[in-house]
């Protein structure tokens, strides 16, 4: 989902701090070698330049991704989407140009500055390595904490984005039972919360941030002061003790910017733990539902418990039952919008949540109980034949599925509709919501839900 590409650009960063570094040394200590240095600085700066445009470009693909993603998910509240792809998103801007390539950072030029001075001046690369351990300690006791606060702050922001939205739809009804005024005040506390726990956010990550200052700086002194006390004795050469003092701020500096990466980084995160577990991963092309067999094993989710069925191929289903009792909830989890709290569905004995969502939508028909089409341009019946007709037409589908098809029709149209789907069906595998007795006829089976 996230786009790392970008991330290639710092390779050449290590061995330029490296160069920089000897270079400096070089010149400070009365050698030659100033425009070298001043080429290898400009370097720097190009790949770093380079590296952030490639950023920005990687983080707007992800921001495109997770859009997709979210909107195409349709189990998440209306008011949870309006936040994410909105507010959510921007957020993980940081993540994607501060974050990533920080933590790549901080791996890479300390390995590569210890192992340059543990062949100039081995003392030092010691005391670095002993103290580079540090920060990301500290980092992680804090960062527990910040991720909580983070979870609260972002869990009062989707609620206020929801509640707010929420209000906006209905703000006709609230007005004509005089309840606008009190939907205006619960806002305003919403609103009120979700600031109180972004101030403690901020709090957090402000007194973070001078915690690592704090153990980087007191680490860099402990190389710093035994250099310079040696160089005092003549105990180490100018050109060494300059290479260590320069080189020591750079071996922490990753690692204290990846710190504050990390808070900045933090709702982005966040928006990422939400990204639906469906769309990280492409999964497998379904069985063949000419000759799959489709089993629900004892699922559990909503009002459905324990639920056992098994489908044959070709087999015609009709599922009856009181309203609630989750024949529709049956039909989002063969369509895939559903996941089961326990138990499995089963295609041709594969697991359905580790097949691809968009081939298997591919290879399915569906009616749903309320067809939606441009709103004020047909009526319900005219809808529910449109919605039939399209349907119909997907002669390469071989799984059926229909919520109460022939609710909105009248007799003489049931009629056409049942012979048309009685056609369709033939050698398909279908199942059906059903309320009406003629619908009972058409199929193999019954299953009282």
């Amino acid at each position: 989902m996230v786009d790392r590409r970008h991330l290639l650009a710092l390779i050449p960063i290590p061995f330029l701090v490296l160069a920089q570094a000897e270079l400096l040394a070089s010149v400070l200590s009365g050698n030659q070698g100033f425009l070298l240095l001043c080429l290898v600085i400009g370097l720097r700066v190009l790949v770093w330049w380079v590296h952030r445009e490639w950023a920005h470009r990687a983080a707007e693909r992800t921001r495109t991704r997770l859009r997709q993603a979210f909107l195409s998910e349709p189990g998440t509240k209306a008011g949870e989407v309006a936040t994410l792809v909105t507010r959510g998103v921007h957020d993980v801007t940081p993540y994607v140009v501060g974050y990533l390539p920080q933590q790549v950072l901080a791996v890479a030029v300390p390995l590569a500055v210890v192992i340059r001075l543990a062949f100039a001046d081995l003392t030092a690369a010691l005391t670095i390595l002993a103290t580079l351990p540090l920060i990301p300690v500290f980092g992680a006791l804090v960062g527990a904490h910040t991720r909580e606060r983070t979870a609260r702050q972002w869990a009062a922001l989707a609620t206020l984005g929801g509640h707010f939205l929420d209000v906006v739809k209905g703000i006709g009804t609230l007005r004509t039972f005089g309840r606008a005024e009190t939907q205006s005040t619960t806002v305003r506390k919403l609103a009120a919360q979700h600031v109180d726990e972004t101030m403690r956010a901020l709090k957090v990550a402000f007194l973070s941030a001078f915690v690592l200052e704090l153990v980087a700086t007191m680490s860099v002194a402990m190389v710093a002061v035994p250099v310079g006390l040696r160089l005092l004795d003549g105990g180490v050469p100018l050109y060494t003790a300059l290479l260590v003092l320069l080189l020591a701020p750079e071996a922490f500096l990753p690692l204290r910017a990846a710190g504050a990466q990390y808070h900045a980084s933090a709702q982005g995160r966040e928006v990422l733990a939400k990204v639906p577990k469906t769309t990280e991963h492409a999964g497998q092309a379904p069985p063949d539902l000419r000759q799959a067999e489709i089993v629900f094993d004892n699922v559990s989710v909503r009002s459905l418990k324990n639920f056992e069925l098994t489908i044959k191929p070709g087999e015609r289903i009709a599922l009856v039952g009181p309203s609630g009792a989750g024949k529709s909830t049956i039909l989002g989890l063969l369509l895939g919008f559903v996941t089961p709290d326990e138990g499995r569905v089963l295609v041709g004995g594969v697991d359905l949540q580790r097949i691809d969502r968009a081939k298997w939508l591919e290879a399915l028909s569906w009616v749903p109980q309320r067809p939606t089409l441009v709103p004020a341009t047909l009526s319900s019946g005219e809808q529910q034949r449109v919605a039939l007709a399209n349907a119909l037409d997907r002669r390469h589908a071989n799984l059926f599925l229909l919520d109460e098809p022939t609710a909105h029709l009248d007799a003489d149209t049931e009629a056409r509709v049942l012979e048309a789907t009685r056609e369709f069906t033939k050698g398909r595998t279908a199942v059906i919501v059903a309320h009406r007795p003629t619908l009972l006829n058409e199929v193999n089976r019954v299953v009282t839900v």
